[in-house]
């Protein structure tokens, strides 16, 4: 970690005359003992001290000004590493020997002095000096020993897992910093050439295969995991073995963390998330291809101020667009969103414009006025329990919503959309699923009939910490001492980070050609069962004994897993890019695909169980309608 504070004048002043003294004494000592010599006439010990009376001063200058070149004084020598010291050698060296020349050069033949005074000289300046910092750090680090006032009883005992640089730098940190609660008492390492070796005092003793071991010998209260560099899908192995342990544990930011916030950067330990043991490694995008449909053009942003929404734009405004446009019915979130992007880019031309794509007129408006060259179309109702008890509401927003952008997309000249569709598009057994699957068929319809729009949607499944995902209903569960619940043990969700779902969308986008549905490659399926323990565990607390987790049963709609593609449409097809895939796109009645949306408009609110109807003439492959129009015959108003 790197020391901004400069040295204070009166830091920097006793250090300038303590080295004058060094400088000082060290050449009169050695001239000392080499005249001593009995065999040296009189006469010369008297001309070698004049000489000696002759030269000092120039010398001391010297030695001063080389020693300011080479930043001795710009260093706080509490902190200082190999570096400095390296430094420190290569500053005293250059000194005596320009002192050496300049004896040379300035005293006569018979008052010149012997080699070995400069050469001790040099010895004992190096000494002196190197010495008096070298005590300077040893008592200011026994000064904040002192100061510390935590015994190491009292200390959490840390295994750190990383025996490289950054394992240096927090086990040292550790140790030195006199407000740290932590001592290190192991290090962990696959690289067998580093096992037995020891940093900072800290024996490394094994790699990840003996982390449950090391914890139980080393009493082992926290785990920091201190590999920034590592690839997401080791660490999230390494990490899952941690969990089971018990012990508290914390992590170093990664590599892409670090780059995301700049010179604010630290390696500053923070709490390990879900996220870390679910963690993939870093997607990684083709900027030239995003930079050439986002740089330099004005991108509109529906439903801005939501999860996916908001992430897309902070990925979006690193590419520098002429304007980005927020476009979202919740002022709150938008207002938040414009705070941030505004503090974060100060050259940002940002619009935040409040509105429903449900309402044509407003939507028309704003791309009448800004006329959108790029569209991400992330605006819809999500929630599948809430939609089952308000299917009206799901095709209004979603279906009608997602309509309306696409007409204004094609009128007012937008060269791109992109919808944010869904897995739960793919065979859906609830509402919102469905509505999911009608966007994505008019995407296809208006990919067909636009002659200058390219109209593509991407297709994920669960996105991770998003608004109403399981995650912060499982920490409010935890928090509150229980139980989690989980509608059933065997259900399975294929999950994705918010920005590594918004690069990939961006990404997409890019790829366009029109009429393609991009599926991202969603990695393993994870067990929710599984997620919960974890959870449980990163708390600090035991699954089924400190927290119980109950099974409430599948909620309407819901299935026990998730699909990515119809079996319709086949296999996928390759992309440059190995996370995106496109699917083969489905035929549809496209000249009565009107019509039925008008149909169903009409009846959307008011007649529901006709309205279901047409969302399985619409969609066949939905799945329950027949339940959900026996539920919504009993039920009025819905």
């Amino acid at each position: 970690m790197k020391n901004k504070k400069k040295p204070s004048l009166f830091y920097v002043l006793p250090q300038v005359l303590l080295d004058i003294f060094c400088v000082y004494i060290s050449y009169y000592i050695t001239l000392f003992i080499r005249i001593s010599d009995k065999s040296e006439p009189p006469w010369s010990r008297v001309q070698y001290w004049a000489a000696f009376h002759t030269i000092i001063p120039w010398s001391l200058a010297v030695c001063v000004i080389v020693f300011a070149l080479f930043r001795f004084y710009r260093t706080m020598w509490q902190f200082a590493s190999v570096d400095e010291m390296v430094r420190l050698i290569l500053g005293v060296t250059t000194a005596c020997v320009l002192v050496t020349m300049m004896g040379y050069s300035l005293l006569g033949a018979n008052r010149r002095f012997p080699n070995s005074v400069y050469l001790g000289g040099w010895l004992l300046a190096l000494v002196l000096i190197g010495g008096t910092r070298l005590m300077y750090r040893m008592v200011h680090k026994a000064k904040r020993k002192g100061l510390q006032g935590i015994s190491n009883e009292e200390k959490n005992r840390v295994m750190v897992i990383g025996a490289g640089e950054m394992g240096s730098m927090v086990i040292k940190e550790m140790q030195n910093a006199p407000e740290s609660r932590s001592i290190p008492v192991c290090a962990i390492d696959d690289d067998r050439s580093k096992r037995g070796i020891r940093i900072h005092g800290v024996k490394v003793v094994g790699g990840r295969e003996s982390i449950p071991r090391m914890v139980v010998r080393y009493n082992v209260d926290q785990i920091v995991f201190a590999i920034p560099s590592v690839k997401n899908s080791e660490k999230q192995k390494i990490m899952s073995i941690c969990a089971k342990t018990g012990c508290q544990m914390k992590t170093v930011p990664s590599l892409y963390e670090m780059m995301e916030e700049g010179e604010n950067t630290s390696y500053s330990i923070r709490d390990v998330e879900i996220l870390d043991l679910l963690g993939r490694d870093e997607v990684k995008l083709n900027v030239e291809e995003i930079s050439g449909y986002l740089a330099g053009k004005t991108v509109l942003v529906t439903g801005g101020g939501g999860s996916i929404g908001s992430e897309l734009c902070r990925q979006i405004a690193l590419f520098k667009p002429k304007r980005l446009i927020i476009f979202d019915i919740y002022e709150n979130n938008a207002y938040d969103l414009q705070n941030e992007l505004l503090m974060r880019y100060k050259n940002l031309n940002l619009e935040v414009l409040i509105g429903s794509v449900r309402d044509k007129a407003r939507v028309d408006h704003v791309f009448r006025v800004f006329k959108p060259d790029v569209v991400f179309h992330a605006a819809a109702h999500k929630h599948v329990p809430l939609m089952e008890l308000s299917p009206g509401e799901a095709v209004k927003n979603n279906v009608f919503g997602t309509l309306n952008v696409a007409q204004a997309a094609d009128e007012f000249g937008t060269k791109r959309m992109v919808l944010i569709s869904t897995d739960k598009a793919v065979n859906p057994t609830n509402v919102m699923g469905a509505t999911k699957r009608i966007c994505e068929l008019i995407i296809q319809y208006y990919s067909r009939r636009s002659a200058h729009t390219e109209y593509v949607a991407v297709r994920f499944g669960n996105v991770l910490g998003s608004n109403g995902s399981v995650i912060p209903l499982f920490k409010k569960q935890i928090a509150s001492g229980g139980p989690v619940t989980i509608t059933h043990p065997d259900i399975i969700r294929y999950f994705m980070t918010i920005p590594e779902a918004a690069r990939l969308v961006i990404q997409a986008g890019g790829m366009a050609k029109g009429g393609e549905i991009f599926v991202l490659d969603m990695g393993e399926p994870v067990k929710i069962l599984d997620l919960a323990r974890n959870m449980i565990r990163l708390s600090g607390l035991e699954p089924d004994v400190d927290i119980k987790i109950e099974y409430i049963g599948l909620r309407p709609g819901e299935k026990l897993y998730e699909e990515l593609l119809l079996d319709s449409e086949g296999k996928c097809e390759k992309t440059q890019h190995e996370l995106i895939y496109i699917g083969n796109p489905i035929p549809f009645n496209e000249e009565t695909f009107l019509q039925e949306l008008q149909e169903l408009r009409q009846c959307a609110g008011v007649d529901n169980v006709h309205m279901m109807e047409l969302i399985h003439e619409l969609v066949p492959t939905y799945s329950g309608h027949a339940e959900k129009n026996d539920a919504l015959a009993q039920v009025e108003g819905l």
